[in-house]
């Protein structure tokens, strides 16, 4: 069976574009994208895959001009039955499934910006560039929905996700967590710094972290944050390199080898991004057997299991996550504790691992194949 991966672009490498660059790699699957990094996808160790990743063209770097470049490109994408089965991997790919079927949309959040975090951005904008933003988001919403009727089976990457996916588009859509190749990871030791692995942009809150490890110059974080080379999120990441403190490490980019050695050496892991879709972090921390700081909120509920395989923090702040860590770190003095925190973390792990997820696709794609056929399936 021929399968195309349809991913809205591949210039910058976060836990998203692996995962697509995984799920080909599985399905033996090519890709149609927009920008390309080529030396990114080669470093994080998916040089096999290139020779099938495809360009259907090039887009700029600034929002919000490069979504609808991306869109537009999608639209026109006509593969005139060239493959059986078309997975659209990106919010900003949904409009290649006009002309693409049959189909599935593997979703991993609807679009943020005109939907769950549209009022928070409005309110950071200055008064005159409302009225733009908010032309903007109506005129993608109606795009969004538009496109969804397109879709011919649609399934999503947690428990939260679904529920925003039922409050703004009202379709209903069945939980795939997403895979991850947690046999990947492994446990070292219980090092002496702290390891934090999200792209430096506004939602993730990267500067509660800094603030709180001002307050403890005896502990070190590294910080693992790539970032897109748009103004606004370049703007952010300045930002945070500017104002952290001298017992914080900024890593741009990593390659996959390093990255599974900072998790291995670790102390433990934190993040503190906003209502979180799913979040990766946390499965590759308790993977490594490492305990995860979360916010209590989002795709994290989901995950960590609060005090087995980490700590649910309410209402996150600078000063309850310095707290948190203190807690922590005084329990990791003890070998014992280190043991326990590693056997529990890596039982949860195995929860989310690639056959896992690669048997329920698998049933997904036999759904929407059957339908095409004409043989409804009875457990739709």
């Amino acid at each position: 069976m021929k399968i195309a991966i349809l991913y809205n672009f591949l210039d910058n490498i976060g836990g998203a574009e692996i995962m697509c660059l995984n799920l080909a790699r599985e399905l033996n699957a090519d890709i149609y994208t927009t920008n390309i990094n080529k030396g990114r996808i080669k470093i994080m160790g998916f040089e096999d895959q290139i020779k099938n990743i495809f360009s259907i063209g090039k887009i700029p770097v600034n929002a919000p001009i490069r979504q609808q470049i991306v869109l537009m490109r999608f639209e026109r994408l006509k593969l005139r039955n060239k493959y059986d089965l078309y997975i659209i991997f990106g919010e900003w790919a949904l409009s290649g499934a006009l002309n693409n079927h049959p189909n599935i949309w593997y979703i991993h959040s609807p679009i943020r910006e005109i939907w769950d975090m549209y009022e928070g951005i409005r309110n950071n904008l200055l008064w005159y560039k409302r009225p733009f933003f908010d032309m903007w988001v109506y005129y993608n919403r109606h795009l969004n929905k538009k496109y969804l009727k397109s879709v011919d089976r649609s399934v999503c990457n947690s428990l939260n996700t679904q529920k925003k996916i039922k409050q703004y588009l009202n379709i209903d859509s069945k939980i795939l967590y997403p895979l991850i190749e947690t046999t990947d990871f492994h446990f070292n030791k219980s090092g002496d710094y702290w390891l934090s692995v999200n792209r430096l942009i506004n939602h993730k809150r990267v500067e509660i972290q800094l603030k709180a490890f001002e307050k403890l110059p005896l502990e070190k974080l590294i910080i693992v944050g790539s970032y897109e080379k748009s103004n606004h999120i370049r703007s952010y990441a300045n930002h945070i390199k500017k104002i952290k403190p001298k017992n914080v490490e900024i890593k741009s980019f990593v390659s996959q080898k390093e990255l599974i050695d900072l998790y291995a050496n670790c102390k433990g892991t934190l993040t503190t991004s906003k209502d979180e879709d799913f979040g990766r972090l946390p499965i590759e921390s308790m993977a490594s057997g490492k305990p995860v700081i979360a916010p209590n909120e989002g795709g994290y509920k989901e995950t960590v299991i609060d005090g087995r395989t980490g700590i649910l923090i309410d209402d996150i702040d600078e000063t309850k996550l310095m707290e948190t860590i203190k807690k922590i770190s005084r329990k990791l003095e003890s070998t014992k504790i280190q043991q326990q925190y590693k056997t529990q973390c890596q039982k949860q792990a195995k929860n989310f691992d690639k056959q896992t997820f690669m048997k329920k696709l698998n049933e997904e794609i036999d759904k929407v194949l059957n339908r095409k056929n004409g043989f409804k399936n009875i457990n739709d």
